[in-house]
């Protein structure tokens, strides 16, 4: 999501309810201003190195873009790793995300303002024609109400702001008479029909020929919504209204957002992730700054910024003060219960957050910001990209990363905030990483999985309009640009609307009557305006300072234990016992179970079995250590569950023209040599005859010494690994016989023996989708010797054979290892409780057999549970498959039995009365909050 490009105005602070021409006259000057404060904690960077950056930006986006309109257009989006593009209906179905493809060439409307930003005027006027010949927004296809507007109806309206500006300037779009505008009416229009509830929350999806509700439309029958989906729209139907003078956009839009503004938790201030758009009521209780909310927040403030009505920085400032109280605890920020917002509802963070400190940037309130970005560079160091979730220990909790834009809008804004230098160092490392493992000979592949650096045959849209527009301008100075980009704000698209729409044509009413302001506090209002002596005083350390003690949190097991370790430390008292260095055998750790009200219990079967009763601690703090290390041992548990399955591999591309940017995901084999404990293999590729591998190779000659491609089906997987074994092959790949399969859609999984003794087979095996399967057999087809490598993940590429065209940095940056599993043999389960005041664990040997495996799911794809909680293990005549889709690793202990609520950092610790007192309660939302998706 995306910040304003104006910050709000400098001095000590512009009244909450003062004069718009006040506040638009200084709208653009805190953030200028600020660049002339920048911190002595990075060294400054060269005005040479900064061109040589913005003129790889160029570079990387004319190598998206231009294979876009080479080999997608009039498509919506590319699908880099298959040179072609994505149509509606004509590629499997990846659910809720295609519902932003409406057939109406997505990827060009999404990028006309970049072209703009990144002084590419011929372009932009030769884009702004194709969208008016070719794009038809008439079409019968069922799309989401919020990805339109943010994407379509914004570009629009963002490339309408710049073709008025670049034709006032003289040169360029002399023709333009406002025929993107008339597009834009012409799908606002479209979009009404979603508003037609009692409440006036649009429903999430609409047809745009049939509207709503018509048997020809295929929807309306939806019930909820997103809180971001219905409180995301204001910016762009205001805009459309006071473009076009037709008011009643921006009344649909402000209906909706009074409505989710009465709504709130009044106790709490905070909103939930789901609303029911017919009744009001919360679906899901939960809430955070992520997935579900964030743009909500984000356009409260910034319709404050565009319109001039204080009631959105009324409404903005009483929601930030609540997520200051209840969720942020620096520097994490965690998900928790509207009704019981002391109660941490997740043990994990979504990718979308990281907005969240280019929000508070213009917001003014610094160092918080600070601190969440430096947290999550610290991710991204470890893993080259973001995971689209971590754990509170940062581990990978979903591994995808679909070329997320919103970090490098942090940056960008942090830098325009602090000037420091250090944040255009991170811009270099995003540059670095996007070359160095995304990028692709058609374009930039979304990562399937950061642990192996796979990729997915995905580049959306939001790509090129935001990603490159950040990065752009975090190295650009102003004479870099054509146009002040301070008298502009950026949608959560970060479109551009000028500002001085906050004077034209303004018949709304600015104020809400119809909403009482309770507990507000007039401190909410310090931060309206920011000034950079306020925010540095005196000290040109103080971003470092802030950042310093952040710098390794990441390698940190449990950030709330660091911390009790320390104050242990400093009072000469011993730290706390950690689940992980328990021993049932050591008096000592015995004693300290006692201390925490956690008792030992050994049962008949061999089990041992845990019981924590708040009430038998020592002290409250014994009992708050207790429940901590309850939870630590459920955690460990699942993590030792999760560590019996293998996951998955890479098959990398490394021959001309690839050279290992081409990396695909791989199922592993539970025989052959393991690829996380040996080197990888690498060698050239040969079809095995027969293709199927069941009886003895034919063409022993053509696979000796090369990795034999094999088709799934007719035998074992064992049968076809000793067959390919005996001819000499050094590997093998098995491809999906199932046409059209793909790791985008179906969950990976493992290959497993047949049952008999398979230590004889001594090569490594993977398994590929026919889809990514096709990638190399068409590589075969065209360029005859294809060498690939097969590994545990993704090697860095050998700068000796790269293309001298691809750019330099790509080799500039080291590969981090991603996290590797290993099996455990020991299972720790919850039992039932006894009561809601005691926690209980059992442990006992277990180990997995195949027998434990799905034996009724050899189904296709499109007839696999989508839902990514549930664990579906396909199985076929080849033998057992284990699912190992990255969004199952949920905690099984927390979806199966009564969680206890998750211990954040600890400025904010709970009271073990009250944590006691509400977990009952609260088990059922837990157990739904951890099978919901993004």
């Amino acid at each position: 999501m995306s910040q304003a490009g104006g910050g709000r105005g400098c001095g000590s602070s512009v009244p909450p309810r003062a004069p718009w021409s006040l506040v638009a006259a200084t709208a653009a000057l805190c953030l200028v201003s600020a660049t002339s404060v920048w911190t002595a904690g990075a060294a400054p960077m060269s005005r040479e190195e900064k061109q040589k950056l913005g003129n790889q930006v160029l570079e990387m986006f004319d190598h998206a873009y231009g294979n876009y309109m080479e080999h997608a257009y009039p498509a919506d989006e590319l699908m880099p790793l298959t040179c072609r593009g994505r149509v509606r209906g004509q590629e499997p179905s990846r659910g809720d995300v295609d519902d932003a493809l409406g057939k109406f060439s997505l990827t060009l409307i999404d990028s006309l303002d970049t072209l703009v930003v990144l002084n590419k005027t011929k372009e932009f006027e030769e884009a702004v024609r194709k969208v008016l010949r070719d794009v038809n927004l008439d079409n019968d296809v069922v799309v989401s109400v919020f990805e339109t507007n943010i994407r379509v109806l914004g570009g629009l309206l963002g490339g309408h702001s710049l073709a008025i500006m670049l034709k006032e300037k003289g040169e360029y779009m002399q023709w333009y008479n406002d025929e993107l505008l008339q597009m834009a009416k012409q799908l606002g229009y479209k979009l009404l029909p979603a508003f037609n509830t009692t409440s006036g929350l649009p429903y999430p999806r609409i047809n745009l020929k049939f509207g709503i509700r018509k048997p020809e439309a295929r929807t309306g029958t939806e019930t909820d919504t997103c809180t971001a989906c219905a409180g995301t729209l204001i910016l762009e139907f205001a805009a459309l209204s006071r473009f076009t003078g037709a008011t009643i956009f921006e009344e649909y839009a402000r209906k909706a957002l009074d409505f989710l503004w009465e709504k709130r938790q009044r106790s709490s201030n905070l909103v939930g992730v789901t609303i029911n758009i017919h009744t009001g009521d919360w679906v899901r209780k939960d809430s955070g700054v992520g997935a579900g909310i964030d743009s909500y927040y984000e356009y409260l403030l910034k319709a404050y910024v565009l319109l001039g009505d204080d009631s959105f920085l009324e409404r903005f400032n009483t929601h930030y003060d609540a997520i200051m109280r209840y969720i942020s605890q620096p520097p994490l920020l965690l998900d928790v219960h509207i009704h019981k917002p002391m109660l941490n509802a997740r043990t994990w963070m979504d990718a979308l957050l990281a907005f969240f400190p280019g929000l508070q940037v213009l917001k003014g309130d610094i160092r918080p910001a600070i601190e969440t970005h430096e947290m999550l560079y610290q991710v991204i160091k470890k893993h080259n990209f973001l995971p689209e979730a971590f754990t509170t220990d940062f581990r990978v909790h979903w591994a995808q990363h679909p070329l997320r834009p919103e970090f490098a809008e942090s940056t960008y804004f942090l830098y325009k905030a602090t000037g420091d230098p250090y944040y255009l160092e991170v811009g270099k490392t995003l540059i670095e990483n996007l070359n160095k493992y995304a990028r692709v000979p058609c374009g930039f592949a979304a990562m399937k999985d950061v642990r192996t650096g796979s990729h997915e045959d995905r580049m959306d849209s939001f790509f090129l309009a935001e990603m490159f527009k950040y990065l752009y301008l975090l190295f650009a100075d102003k004479e870099d640009i054509i146009f002040d980009i301070e008298d502009y704000i950026f949608t959560t698209e970060a479109h551009l609307l000028p500002l001085w729409l906050s004077t034209t044509n303004q018949s709304i009413s600015k104020k809400n009557t119809t909403s009482e302001y309770t507990e507000l506090d007039d401190s909410n209002f310090d931060w309206t305006c920011p000034n950079t002596q306020i925010l540095f005083p005196n000290d040109p350390l103080y971003a470092q300072s802030i950042r310093e003690p952040l710098k390794n949190v990441v390698d940190k097991s449990c950030p709330r234990g660091i911390i009790r370790v320390e104050e242990s430390f400093r009072s000469g008292t011993k730290p706390p016992l950690r689940a992980r260095d328990f021993m049932a055998t050591n008096p000592e750790h015995l004693e300290i179970l006692k201390k925490m009200g956690v008792s030992l219990i050994h049962l008949k079967d061999g089990r041992v079995q845990l019981v924590q009763h708040a009430i038998q601690a020592a002290s409250s703090i014994d009992a708050e250590d207790g429940l901590r290390f309850m939870q630590e041992m459920i955690e460990l548990s699942s993590q030792q569950q999760k560590e019996q399955q293998l996951p998955p591999r890479a098959v990398q591309i490394v021959s001309h023209p690839f050279f290992g940017r081409v990396v695909l995901t791989a199922g592993p084999a539970q025989f052959g040599l393991d690829l996380s404990k040996h080197k990888e293999t690498r060698g050239f590729v040969a079809s095995s005859k027969p293709y199927n591998g069941c009886s003895e190779l034919t063409n022993p000659e053509a696979v000796m010494g090369k990795i034999a491609l094999i088709q799934r089906g007719q035998c074992m997987f064992a049968e076809k690994a000793r067959n390919i074994q005996n001819a000499g092959a050094i590997g093998g790949i098995v491809i999906d016989d199932n046409e059209g399969s793909s790791s985008d859609t179906a969950p990976l999984f493992q290959m497993a023996g047949d049952g008999k003794d398979t230590d004889d087979i001594k090569i490594p095996m993977l398994f590929l989708f026919s889809k990514e399967g096709s990638i190399i057999l068409d590589a075969i087809r065209e360029y005859e010797e294809v060498e690939v490598l097969l590994s545990d993940k993704a090697k860095d590429r050998d700068p000796e054979t790269e293309n001298e065209e691809q750019p330099s940095s790509e080799n500039d940056s080291q590969n981090q290892s991603a996290e590797q599993m290993t099996p455990g043999s020991q299972e720790v389960e919850l039992v039932d409780q006894e009561s809601p005041e005691d926690s209980v664990l059992s442990s006992h040997p277990e180990s997995l057999s195949p027998a434990d495996t799905d034996s009724a799911a050899n189904a296709s794809p499109s007839e696999q549970n989508p839902n990514p909680t549930e664990n579906h293990e396909p199985t076929s005549p080849d033998g057992e498959c284990t699912d190992l889709d990255d969004n199952q690793l949920q905690e099984q202990s927390e979806t199966e039995e009564e969680p206890p609520p998750s211990v954040g950092w600890g400025k904010k610790a709970q009271p073990i009365d009250s944590i006691l007192a509400d977990w009952n309660e609260d088990i059922e939302a837990f157990e739904m909050m951890e099978k919901d998706e993004l």
